[in-house]
C-alpha cells in the first residue's frame, strides 16, 4: 500500500452506499487521494445520515450494503494502492428505539443484565424514585398523561414469547420475573402453569438462561390459536385508558428495572451519561475491559483482516480515560497490524482523534495517536485570512445593531450558566453529589453543604478555557495546570469571598493532590468525581460555545465554527508558521482540514465572509441601507421586533458568504432552492441561540416572522430590490473570497501534516450548517471535469463553476504522492517577504535531501486584487513584493506546478510579480545537488 499522503472524507448512508463509493474510486485516485476517511460503517439507527447512532457494533450496516459491499470497496482501492480511515464512535451508541438489543437487555434485566456495565449508569440514586431503576426519558408527555392516552401500550412478541411496553417507536421490555401476572390475567390452564415458573425467577439465584427457556415455552404455546387469543384478550385489561387499566399497567411498569419518563425530565434526573443532551445517544464504559473488547471486537477483525488502515476516535473527551484507551487501543492495532495479510501489512497504522484544542493547549503527546482531525488547522487558517483592522469596526456594528456584548467569552459564560443549570443539570447535579461525598469523607470537610458546592462548581465550570484537563493517578497533568487556575481566578470574580476557600477545596479534590496519597476508602468517591467532572465540562463547553455562544455572538461568523476560538479575530503570519513548525515537530502526520461534516460554514462560505474584515466599513453601510430598506418587513410582537436586529446582521452575513456564483435574483427556481436552504440555516441558528426560540419549545410566532422575512427578501416581489443589492454585493466579494479559499486548500496540502479534503469540496463549498453540508454531491461532474484538458488560464475564465479549484487541489496531491518523502518527513522553513506588499504574501519551503518546495499564498488580498473579476491579483500590483530563499536555492530555477513553466531565482530571493503572474497561488519545485546546481 501506497503512503499515506491524503484524505478523502466520505459521509455513507442509505442514499450514498459503500458500492457508491466503489465506482469513484477511479476518480479518487485520479484526483491524488491515498485514503478513504470513511464515515462510520458499524450498523447504526435505520435511516441514520451519519453513522454515529451505532445499535449494533457487531457487524458492518447492512443498509450501506454489509461487509461484502466493504470487501468490494477494499479491493478497489487495494487496486489503486490506496487505503480506507475508518470513523469510530467508542463513546457512546443509539438507544430508545427497538434496535439496540444491548440496551433492551438492560431495561429488561436491570443490573442482572451482562450489559448493564457497558452502559454509564448510576443505579445507586439519592432519588428514592430511582433507587436501582433506570430513568428512561423517552415519553412525548408526563407519564401518568401518556398512559391516560394509551399511548403506552402492553404488546406481545408472539414469535420470541416476549412482554413488552410501546410508546410510538420506542419498545420497553417487561422483565420476565413479572411475566406471572399478566399469563394469570389470560385465565387459560398452561398460561396459569407457566405463570408460576416465571414467578419462580423473582427467587432464582441466576434467572438469566431459565427465562430464556421459560419464553421459547411461551412462543410455543403460542403457536395454538386460543392459547394466543387467551393472552391477547389479558392484554386488553392494561388498557390505560380505563381506570382498572391504567391501575395494572401502572403497577406493571412500577415494577421494572426502568422508570419510565417525560422527555423533559432527562435535564434534571438523569441517571445515566449521555452525549452531550442527547436522550438517545448513552455513554459507555469503555475503560472496562469486557466493553472495549465487545465494542471494538469488529473493528479488531477488520483491522486484522487488512480492510480497515486506520481509525479516527469520535469525542475523545466523552470517555473516562482518553489516554489510557488511545494507549491500549494503539498497542492493540500494532498487534494487529503484524499479523495482516502480506498485501496489506503496513509500516504503521494511523490513529486518530477528535478533539478540541483551546488557544495555548497542545494535544498530549504520549497518547499513542498521530495527531487530531484537524479542527485546529482550520482555525489557524482562518486567523490568518482576517484583517485586525476591521475588527474594531465590526464589534462597534455589532453592537450599535444588537445591543449585545461584544465579549465573545462573556457570551460563552452565560450559555454555560444555561446549559449547566437546564439540559445538563442531571450530569451538574451527579458531580456536586459525588463531591459532597469526597467533603463527607474528611472531617475537616465534612460541613460544607450542598449548596456550597453547587455554587463554586458551577463557577469553576463557567469559567474554564478548555473542553476538559485529564486527571491521572498522580493528579493533573503540568499542561493543564494553567487551565485550571484559570478556572478558579475567573471564579473568584463572581462568588463572594466567603466560597473562595471552598475553591481551593476543589482544587485539591480535582487532581490538585495524588490520588495514590489517599486512603483507599477515599480514593474511589475521588477518582469517580473527577472522572465525571471532565466528563460534565466537554458536552458544557461544546453546548455553551459551539451550539450556543456562536449562534448569539455575530461580529463575523467566519469566526465562528468548531473549534475556533471567536474571542481571537485575526494572528498575524509569523502565528501561522509557529504553529506550522510546532505540529512538524510533535505531529507530522496531524490532519488538516478546512471542511467537515460538523462545520456551520463551508469552507467557501467561510472564505468569502472572512473578506468583510477588509471591508468592513463598506459593509457596514450596506447592513444599515439594507436594515431601512425591508424595516416594513420586520414584525412588532410582544417580546420584541421579529427579526430581532442581531438575526438580520447574521442573516445578510449568511447571504453574502453562500449566494451561488450563478444565482440570479430574477431566477424564481434558484432563489427559491436557495431560499429553502436559508429557511433551514435560520431554524437552527434561532434555536441554537436559545433567545426568542429553542428546539424543546419552539416559538411559532418568532420563527414565523423570521421566516417571512426571509421569504420576503429572496422570493418576494417587493424584495426584488433588495435581493438585487445583496446578490450584488456577494458578487463583488466572490473574487476575494474564492482566491481566499484557494489559498487555505494550498496550504491544506502543503504545510506540514495530512491533507483531508471533504466530500465535493474539490469544488467551491458554499454550504451551511448540517444538514446542508451532507447534501448530495455531484461526482459526475467533479470526474467529468478532471479528465478534461484544460490550463488555469482557461479555468479562470470561467472559475465560477470551480474547475480552477480542482486544478488545484489534484496537481498539489498528485505531487504529494510524488514527493512523498518531502511532505512526510521535509522540514516547514518560513520565508521572510519584503517590499510594499510583505503582509499580503505567505511564503515558506519544504526540503528534504536537496528537494525543494517553495509555496506562496496571498492573505487580505482584496484591495489588491481592486475590481477584478477573477480571483487573480493582476501581477504588477505586488509592486517590490520578494521572497528571501536560502542562499543554496540563489540561481535555482524551478518549475512550476500549476501551468509547468520555469522561473530562476535572482540574489537568493523570487519576485511576487515573476511568479504570481498566472495564478495568485504558487507551488514550485527544485531539485540541488550537493554541489549547489539545480537538477529538474
Amino acid at each position: 500500500m501506497k503512503d499515506l499522503t491524503a484524505t478523502l472524507r466520505l459521509q455513507f448512508h442509505r442514499g450514498f452506499t459503500l458500492d457508491d463509493a466503489t465506482a469513484l474510486v477511479d476518480y479518487f485516485a485520479e484526483l491524488g487521494i491515498s485514503h478513504i476517511y470513511a464515515s462510520p460503517l458499524l450498523t447504526a439507527r435505520p435511516g441514520s445520515m451519519h453513522g454515529y447512532d451505532v445499535i449494533d457494533p457487531t457487524r458492518i450496516n447492512p443498509e450501506l450494503g454489509g461487509e461484502p459491499a466493504l470487501q468490494r470497496l477494499v479491493e478497489a482501492l487495494r487496486a489503486k494502492g490506496m487505503g480506507l480511515i475508518l470513523d469510530i464512535v467508542s463513546n457512546h451508541m443509539a438507544v430508545g428505539g427497538a434496535g439496540n438489543a444491548w440496551w433492551l437487555d438492560v431495561l429488561e434485566w436491570g443490573r442482572r443484565s451482562p450489559y448493564a456495565q457497558f452502559f454509564d449508569i448510576e443505579w445507586n440514586s439519592p432519588d428514592p424514585l430511582l433507587e436501582g431503576q433506570l430513568l428512561v426519558p423517552f415519553l412525548g408527555s408526563d407519564y401518568g398523561e401518556a398512559l391516560q392516552q394509551g399511548t403506552v401500550k402492553l404488546c406481545l412478541d408472539i414469535d420470541n414469547g416476549a412482554l413488552y411496553a410501546e410508546h410510538y417507536e420506542h419498545r420497553f421490555p417487561i422483565t420476565p420475573p413479572s411475566y406471572g401476572e399478566v399469563l394469570r390475567a389470560a385465565d387459560h390452564p398452561q398460561l396459569r402453569t407457566l405463570a408460576q415458573h416465571f414467578d419462580a425467577l423473582k427467587t432464582e439465584p441466576a434467572p438469566y438462561q431459565t427465562a430464556r427457556l421459560l419464553r421459547a415455552d411461551l412462543a410455543e404455546q403460542l403457536q395454538d390459536a386460543s392459547t394466543r387469543q387467551a393472552l391477547e384478550q389479558a392484554l386488553n385489561s392494561y388498557d390505560s385508558t380505563t381506570a382498572d387499566g391504567f391501575r395494572r399497567l401502572h403497577g406493571l411498569l412500577e415494577r421494572q428495572h426502568y422508570r419510565l419518563a417525560s422527555w423533559r425530565t432527562a435535564g434534571d434526573d438523569i441517571n445515566w451519561r449521555r452525549f452531550f443532551d442527547i436522550n438517545e445517544l448513552g455513554g459507555l464504559r469503555v475503560e472496562r475491559p469486557v466493553v472495549f473488547e465487545e465494542t471494538h471486537a469488529k473493528i479488531f477483525e477488520l483491522i486484522g483482516e487488512g480492510l480497515v488502515d486506520g481509525l479516527r476516535i469520535d469525542h475523545v473527551d466523552g470517555l473516562a480515560d482518553p489516554r489510557g484507551y488511545c494507549r491500549r487501543l494503539r498497542r492493540r492495532v500494532d498487534r494487529l497490524n503484524a499479523g495482516r495479510p502480506a498485501e496489506a501489512l503496513q509500516d504503521h497504522v494511523p490513529i486518530y482523534v477528535e478533539k478540541i484544542l483551546a488557544g495555548g493547549e497542545r494535544l498530549h503527546d504520549d497518547w499513542g495517536v498521530d495527531g487530531t482531525t484537524g479542527y485546529e488547522f482550520m482555525n489557524q487558517v482562518s486567523l490568518l485570512q482576517h484583517d485586525p483592522a476591521g475588527e474594531q469596526p465590526l464589534c462597534a456594528l455589532w453592537g450599535e445593531t444588537s445591543g449585545r456584548t461584544t465579549d465573545f467569552m462573556e457570551e460563552a459564560r452565560q450559555a454555560r450558566q444555561l446549559v449547566l443549570t437546564g439540559p445538563l443539570a442531571g450530569d451538574f447535579e451527579t458531580v456536586a453529589q459525588a463531591l459532597l461525598q469526597v467533603a463527607r469523607g474528611d472531617v475537616m470537610t465534612r460541613d460544607i453543604t450542598l449548596g456550597a458546592i453547587r455554587r463554586a462548581l458551577l463557577e469553576l465550570i463557567i469559567h474554564f478555557p478548555v473542553y476538559r484537563t485529564y486527571i491521572a493517578a498522580p493528579g493533573r497533568r503540568e499542561a493543564d495546570e494553567p487551565f485550571f487556575q484559570q478556572a478558579l481566578e475567573g471564579a473568584k470574580t463572581t462568588l463572594s469571598e466567603a466560597d473562595w476557600p471552598l475553591l481551593e477545596h476543589l482544587q485539591r479534590w480535582l487532581g490538585g493532590e495524588s490520588l495514590r496519597q489517599l486512603p483507599r476508602a477515599l480514593r474511589k468517591i475521588r477518582r469517580y468525581a473527577c472522572t465525571r467532572f471532565q466528563q460534565l465540562t466537554s458536552p458544557a463547553a461544546a453546548k455553551a460555545v459551539e451550539d450556543t455562544a456562536c449562534y448569539r455572538s455575530g461580529i463575523l461568523l467566519s469566526r465562528n465554527d468548531v473549534g475556533f476560538d471567536p474571542q481571537h479575530f485575526s494572528a498575524p503570519l509569523q502565528a501561522f508558521h509557529d504553529e506550522c513548525l510546532q505540529r512538524a515537530e510533535h505531529f507530522p502526520l496531524n490532519l488538516l482540514t478546512t471542511a467537515t461534516h460538523d462545520h456551520k460554514r463551508g469552507e467557501d462560505t467561510r472564505a468569502r465572509i472572512a473578506v468583510l474584515s477588509e471591508r468592513a466599513e463598506w459593509f457596514a453601510d450596506k447592513v444599515r441601507r439594507w436594515r431601512d430598506m425591508a424595516a416594513d418587513k420586520v414584525e412588532q410582537q410582544p417580546d420584541g421586533p421579529a427579526p430581532l436586529p442581531a438575526d438580520e446582521l447574521m442573516l445578510f452575513q449568511v447571504l453574502l458568504g453562500s449566494w451561488p456564483l450563478d444565482l440570479d435574483g430574477e431566477d424564481a427556481t434558484g432563489m427559491q432552492q436557495y431560499c429553502e436552504r436559508i429557511l433551514r440555516w435560520q431554524e437552527k441558528a434561532l434555536r441554537e441561540a436559545k433567545l426568542r426560540t429553542t428546539w424543546t419549545d419552539p416559538n411559532s410566532d418568532y420563527e414565523g416572522a423570521c421566516r417571512r422575512y426571509v421569504e420576503h427578501l429572496l422570493t418576494g416581489a417587493e424584495g426584488a430590490g433588495l435581493r438585487g443589492e445583496i446578490g450584488a454585493a456577494a458578487a463583488e466579494l466572490a473574487p476575494a473570497g474564492a482566491l481566499n479559499g484557494l489559498a487555505q486548500s494550498l496550504l491544506r496540502m502543503t504545510t506540514p501534516g495530512v491533507p483531508d479534503l471533504y466530500q465535493g469540496a474539490e469544488f467551491w463549498d458554499f454550504s451551511l450548517v448540517d444538514p446542508d453540508n451532507r447534501r448530495p454531491v455531484d461526482f459526475a461532474a467533479r470526474r467529468s471535469s478532471l479528465t478534461q484538458a484544460a490550463t488555469p488560464d482557461q479555468l479562470l475564465q470561467s472559475w465560477h463553476d470551480g474547475r480552477i479549484k480542482q486544478l488545484v487541489i489534484s496537481r498539489t496531491l498528485q505531487a504529494r504522492r510524488r514527493f512523498a518523502r518531502l511532505f512526510r518527513e521535509g522540514r516547514y522553513l518560513p520565508l521572510s517577504v519584503s517590499g510594499a506588499h510583505s503582509e499580503h504574501l505567505l511564503a515558506f519551503a519544504r526540503e528534504l535531501d536537496g528537494q525543494w518546495l517553495v509555496v506562496l499564498v496571498p492573505r487580505l488580498a482584496a484591495g489588491l486584487l481592486g475590481d477584478s473579476k477573477q480571483p487573480r491579483i493582476p501581477a504588477q500590483r505586488w509592486g517590490d513584493t520578494r521572497v528571501a530563499l536560502p542562499e543554496a536555492l540563489d540561481g535555482s530555477e524551478f518549475e512550476r506546478l500549476f501551468d509547468g513553466t520555469t522561473v530562476t531565482s535572482q540574489q537568493a530571493s523570487l519576485e511576487a510579480a515573476r511568479v504570481l503572474d498566472g495564478l495568485s497561488v504558487a507551488v514550485l519545485y527544485t531539485s540541488i545537488s550537493a554541489t549547489g546546481e539545480s537538477q529538474q
